[in-house]
Order: C-alpha cells, then structure tokens, then sequence
C-alpha cells in the first residue's frame, strides 16, 4: 500500500503594476514571493514596472490547482480579468481584494 500525503497549499496572486498591467503568479510562501518582487529580485517582468501592488489572491489546495488558476486567469482578455477581479471571483472562485497578513 502506498502511503500518500497532500501537498501542502499554494496561494494565487495578482498584481497590478505601475503602469497599469497585471502580473498574475503563485507561491507557497506568498510574503516572501511578494517582498521578492518588490525587492526587484521577482520576476523580470514585475522589476521593470515596479512599483507592484498585491490586489487579489486566493488559497488553493495544492501547488498545482494554484498554477492552473495562474494559467487560466492569464490566458483571460484584459477586460475580462478587470471583471472578474472587480466582482471578487476568477471562474467562480472567489478572491480576497484585501492585503495578505504581513504583505
């Protein structure tokens, strides 16, 4: 018998850029994902227009949920992820609009 354990929880995020666009991403440990952006040590595409503000995210239960709500949300027309960031849900889920504890 095969003994198996969850994966630990991932967490979704989008940012809104300083120039208007929006970075979507996914992180076990969301804070320091969030202090590396902002860092300019994050993703190449976040240092070249920070300043970033965390505006969405939501916890998932594994890693892999999270990078297929990442995958699905930046596959969305611009339009479209307003929307739903603005109605609190990304396909039905629902997102916090609040600051993460400590982000």
């Amino acid at each position: 018998m095969v003994k198996t354990t969850p994966s630990p929880g991932a967490i979704f995020y989008v940012l809104a850029c300083a120039d208007g666009s929006l970075y979507a991403g996914w992180s076990r440990d969301v804070c320091a994902r969030l202090e590396a952006h902002r860092s300019g040590t994050g993703s190449r595409y976040v240092r070249s227009r920070l300043p970033a503000m965390l505006v969405a995210w939501r916890e998932c239960e594994s890693a892999r949920a999270a990078r297929r709500l990442e995958a699905a949300f930046k596959a969305l027309r611009r339009v479209e992820k307003l929307r739903a960031l603005s109605r609190g849900q990304v396909f039905g889920l629902p997102v916090r609009n609040a600051p993460l504890l400590g982000a």
